[in-house]
C-alpha cells in the first residue's frame, strides 16, 4: 500500500476514535440533561435547577473516595485561605467558651491587634448581631470579607472563671470598628512567642535544642522555614532540632518535598503513582538535590494521629533515610494526592484524587481497611500518645505559649516553675529531646574515638593503611 494511503488510513482511524469518545461522553451528558430537564418540566413542585445540578455532581463525587469533593462557598474560601495562608479579615483567632465566643489570640499587627483587642476578650456582637448561640465557624465567616470593608465588633471581658483556660476579669464592654485587610497566617512556629511577636526557636530550659512546629504546608511555609533555620543554624552550641508535625493536616505536595530537601542531599524523597494514558501506571520519583541544612545535627520528628498527607511525606522520608528519629503516635494515614480544578462557573472547585504517593521504602501510608502498616509509625521505643487530662493540660499550656506575653491572661513576669517548662508539660517533646541528646552524645563519642585513632596512627602506635604490617 502506498505510504500516502497508510497515512490517510491512520488519520481516518484517529478521527473516528476521537469522534466515538466524544459521542460517548456526549451521550452521558445528554442523559443527565434529559433527567434534569424532565424534572424541571414535569416534577410536581418547582425545583431550583442549580440545586439539582449541584446534587447531581455531589452524587457523582460520592461514588469516589472520601477526599474527592466539590468545594464551594465557605468551604472553598477556607481551603483557599489555608493554602494561600492569607484572607481578607480582621486577624482574630476565636474559640468557644462557656459564655460564648472568646478571642484566643489576635494575629500580630493585624487590624484587631492594632485596635487593642486582646486574648480573653469576648465577642458579644458582630455588626449588631448578638453572638449568643452563634458558632465559631459562623462568626469567622462574618468577620471575614472584602478588603477595605468595615465590621463593628462588640467586646467585653469574660467573667471570672470562664475565659481562656478559666481566667479573665469581669470588666468593660466596648465597641470597635475594624477595617478588613489582607491577613497573613503563620505555618511555622517556635517554642514560644516573644514580646515583639517573633518566635523563640529554642526550647525553654533545654540549651541547644531548637524546636520548629510546622502546622500546615502552604504557599509561604518554605520561606518561613528557611528564615527559622537560618536563625537556628547561626546559634552557638546547637545540639539538635525537634521538627513538630503534630496536628498538621498537610497541604501542598511540593512544599512537603521542599521541606525534606532542606535536610537531605541525595535520594528519593517521595514517588507519586498516577494513571497514565491507556490506563498504564506512571511512577514519578522526586529526588533530593545536593546540599542540606543543619548537616550532622540530630533531628527528631514529632507526629500524632492528626499528622496527615504532606506532613506524613516529611516524616516518612526523614525516617526512611535515617535522618530523623520519629517520636509520638501513629499518623493519620492519608497517602493520596488531590488536584484542585476550578470549574467554569468560577464559583466552585473540584478536589479530585489524581495520585497516590509512595514513601522511599516503596510502601504506602494510605489507610486501607484491614491492612496493617498504614501511616507513619514512631520508631521502636519512641511511642508516646497524649491522652485524657494530659492532652487537655498540654493544649491549654500550648495556647498560652503561642500568645503574645502581654496579651495572655496568664502572663507573669516571674520565671515559670519546672513543671510548667516544656519538658514537664509535653511528654512527647521530652522523649524527642532525650533522643537528640543521646544521638549528639554518640556522635561526639565517635568523633573522639576517630581522633584518638588518628593520634595513635601519627605516633606509630597503630598500623597505617600501607605500612605492610598485620599480614
Amino acid at each position: 500500500m502506498p505510504k500516502r494511503n497508510v497515512l490517510l488510513l491512520l488519520l481516518i482511524t484517529t478521527i473516528s476514535l476521537v469522534s466515538w469518545l466524544a459521542r460517548d461522553q456526549g451521550r452521558q451528558a445528554r442523559q443527565i440533561g434529559e433527567v434534569l430537564g424532565a424534572i424541571e418540566r414535569s416534577y410536581l413542585e418547582p425545583v431550583d435547577a442549580d440545586l439539582l445540578e449541584a446534587a447531581a455532581v455531589e452524587g457523582i463525587m460520592a461514588k469516589l473516595d472520601e477526599h474527592s469533593a466539590l468545594v464551594a462557598g465557605a468551604a472553598r474560601r477556607e481551603l483557599e485561605a489555608a493554602l494561600d495562608q492569607e484572607f481578607g479579615g480582621v486577624g482574630l483567632e476565636l474559640m468557644a467558651s462557656a459564655e460564648g465566643i472568646v478571642v484566643h489570640a489576635p494575629l500580630v499587627d493585624g487590624p484587631a491587634w492594632r485596635a487593642g483587642v486582646r486574648a480573653g476578650d469576648m465577642i458579644a456582637s458582630i455588626d449588631g448581631v448578638d453572638t449568643r448561640g452563634m458558632s465559631v465557624r459562623d462568626a469567622v465567616d462574618i468577620l471575614r470579607g472584602d478588603v477595605g470593608s468595615t465590621v463593628a465588633v462588640g467586646l467585653r471581658r469574660a467573667s471570672s472563671g470562664s475565659g481562656i483556660d478559666g481566667a479573665g476579669p469581669a470588666d468593660d464592654s466596648r465597641m470597635v470598628t475594624l477595617v478588613r485587610e489582607i491577613v497573613r497566617t503563620e505555618s511555622v512556629l517556635g517554642d514560644q512567642r516573644l514580646p515583639d511577636g517573633t518566635w523563640d526557636w529554642f526550647v525553654e530550659g533545654e540549651p541547644g535544642i531548637a524546636c520548629v512546629r510546622i502546622i500546615s504546608c502552604g504557599d509561604r511555609t518554605l520561606a518561613e522555614l528557611d528564615a527559622a533555620l537560618a536563625t537556628i543554624a547561626a546559634a552557638p552550641a546547637l545540639q539538635g532540632l525537634v521538627l513538630d508535625l503534630r496536628g498538621n493536616p498537610g497541604g501542598l505536595l511540593g512544599v512537603a518535598i521542599d521541606v525534606c530537601d532542606r535536610f537531605l542531599d541525595d535520594g528519593v524523597i517521595v514517588s507519586t503513582r498516577r494513571r497514565g494514558s491507556g490506563g498504564a501506571v506512571v511512577v514519578e520519583p522526586r529526588r533530593a538535590t545536593p546540599g542540606s541544612t543543619l548537616a550532622g545535627v540530630p533531628i527528631a520528628v514529632l507526629i500524632d494521629g492528626l499528622t496527615a498527607s504532606a506532613a506524613e511525606i516529611v516524616a516518612a522520608c526523614l525516617q526512611d533515610h535515617g535522618r530523623a528519629v520519629i517520636v509520638g503516635s501513629r499518623s493519620f494515614g492519608k497517602g493520596t494526592v488531590q488536584s484542585i480544578i476550578p470549574l467554569s462557573d468560577g464559583r466552585r472547585l473540584l478536589k479530585l484524587t489524581t495520585a497516590e504517593y509512595v514513601r522511599p521504602d516503596e510502601t504506602s501510608v494510605q489507610r486501607r481497611g484491614g491492612e496493617p502498616g498504614w501511616g507513619v509509625a514512631p520508631d521502636v521505643g519512641r511511642e508516646v500518645d497524649l491522652t485524657g487530662d494530659v492532652r487537655e493540660a498540654h493544649r491549654a499550656w500550648r495556647r498560652r505559649r503561642d500568645m503574645l506575653p502581654e496579651t495572655s491572661p496568664h502572663h507573669e513576669a516571674s520565671p515559670p516553675s519546672a513543671g510548667d517548662l516544656p519538658r514537664g508539660m509535653d511528654p512527647a517533646l521530652a522523649l524527642a529531646i532525650d533522643a537528640i541528646v543521646s544521638a549528639a552524645a554518640d556522635f561526639r563519642g565517635e568523633e573522639e574515638a576517630a581522633g584518638d585513632a588518628d593520634e595513635a596512627a601519627a605516633a606509630g602506635d597503630a598500623p597505617g593503611p600501607l605500612d605492610g604490617r598485620g599480614g
